[in-house]
This record gives structure tokens, C-alpha cells and sequence, in this order.
């Protein structure tokens, strides 16, 4: 998602609501970590620092790494848990759907669902009108191209997003080599003061990179 799209998305929830409080800090939690959803969802409040910002996640084949909140996230998540009222273990509770259980003191019966945040993202992009087919995995992939973007080594990338191979993490270097192609397409000139000229390769390689973006929830 581009920067109009994401503040589109972050601004669609009915802060008026606990439900949507959650969500906002749902979305930031997300973009901030660059977390899977099924990581996001296992999360229980202790789990989380929001001191210092920053906790263990264990990943695919139980690798641990840390990751960090942003200023942003941390206070959602501080409001979100202020408007609680319980010390339920699971960080993030759903509202509807399934009651408590009799005899569940933490709550893990409440516990919020993968498929639940699925629907949740599906319902604010429709709502927003973002013309992308968005997921929780497209948030992951919007924090890794972004930190690429600015600058951030593919190395550091990796151990941020857990990939076991830098081979994995490269998919998201496509983005920003098409960018990088159309800065040279733009100033660049030859020898003889002609400015280069691909447009068709530019094209061309932005289909491609389209059709790998919309496979891009397959990725880990």
C-alpha cells in the first residue's frame, strides 16, 4: 500500500467504539512490526513491553527474533488496554462471535482469531474504497518495502521479518529496483546529453512486478 492508501486504512475505525480502538492499535501493532498474523494473534499482554518498546516474537520453525512498537502503536495499545477493564491474558479480545466460557479465568476463550483479523482488514479496505485486495500479509509487505525504501539493509530486513533465508526477503527488493530504474530513466543522460529511454522495459518489468505482488500473501 502506498502512504494515501495506509492513512485511508488507518483512518476508517469508529474510535468512538472499544472495538474500534482495538482495531487502530491492531493496524498500527501490524505496521510497526511487521508481524504475521497468526504471531499477532498468539500475543498475550505480557508478552509485550510497551515500556521500552520492544519483545520477543517466536516465528516459523520457533525461531525467536525481537521487534519493535513505534511511539504510535505503543499508545494505541496503551489506550486499547486502559478501556479493557480485565486481565485477561490474550492481548487482543474479540467482541462478538463465541461467549466466554464458565470456567476460562485468562479469557483464551476471547481470544482473538486469525480469520477474525482477516475479515477485520477486508472490511476497513472496502470501506476506505482502496482498490487492493489487502491482508494482514499486505501490512508486512508495506513495513519491509517501506524500510527498504529508506534505506535499511536486506540483512537487517530479514532478521526484522524472521525469514530463515535472505533469498525470501529479496521478493521485496522489486518495488524499489523499479523505482530505482525510473530515477535513472529520468536523469541519466548519455554522452551525448540524451536522456535514456526505456519506457517500454519499464513497463514491462511493472507487470511483473504486479503479478508477483498479488501473490505475495503466499510469502512468509
Amino acid at each position: 500500500l502506498n502512504e494515501e492508501q495506509m492513512k485511508r486504512l488507518f483512518d476508517g475505525q469508529d474510535l468512538s467504539k472499544r472495538s474500534g480502538i482495538r482495531d487502530r492499535a491492531i493496524l498500527e501493532t501490524l505496521y510497526s512490526t511487521g508481524l504475521r498474523v497468526s504471531e499477532l494473534t498468539k500475543l498475550n499482554r505480557d508478552d509485550v513491553n510497551l515500556n521500552s518498546g520492544e519483545f520477543t516474537v517466536i516465528g516459523k520453525g520457533r525461531k525467536a527474533r525481537t521487534v519493535y512498537l513505534s511511539p504510535a502503536a505503543k499508545d494505541w495499545i496503551k489506550r486499547y488496554l486502559g478501556l479493557r477493564g480485565d486481565s485477561f491474558k490474550p492481548l487482543f479480545l474479540r467482541y462478538s462471535g463465541k461467549h466466554m466460557e464458565s470456567d476460562d479465568f485468562d479469557g483464551e476463550s476471547l481470544r482473538l482469531t486469525v480469520r477474525s483479523v482477516e475479515r477485520m482488514i477486508k472490511k476497513y479496505v472496502a470501506n476506505s474504497g482502496i482498490s487492493v485486495d489487502a491482508t494482514p500479509h499486505t501490512l508486512r509487505h508495506t513495513y519491509a518495502t517501506g524500510l527498504l525504501q529508506e534505506g535499511a539493509d536486506l540483512r537487517s530486513v530479514q532478521e526484522l521479518l524472521g525469514h530463515s533465508s535472505v533469498s525470501t526477503t529479496q521478493i521485496y527488493t522489486h518495488i524499489t529496483n523499479r523505482q530505482l530504474k525510473n530515477v535513472h530513466k529520468l536523469y541519466h543522460k548519455d554522452i551525448e546529453g540524451k536522456p535514456t529511454s526505456y519506457t517500454e522495459d519499464i513497463e514491462e518489468e511493472g507487470s511483473d512486478i504486479r503479478g508477483e505482488d498479488s501473490g505475495i500473501t503466499s510469502l512468509s
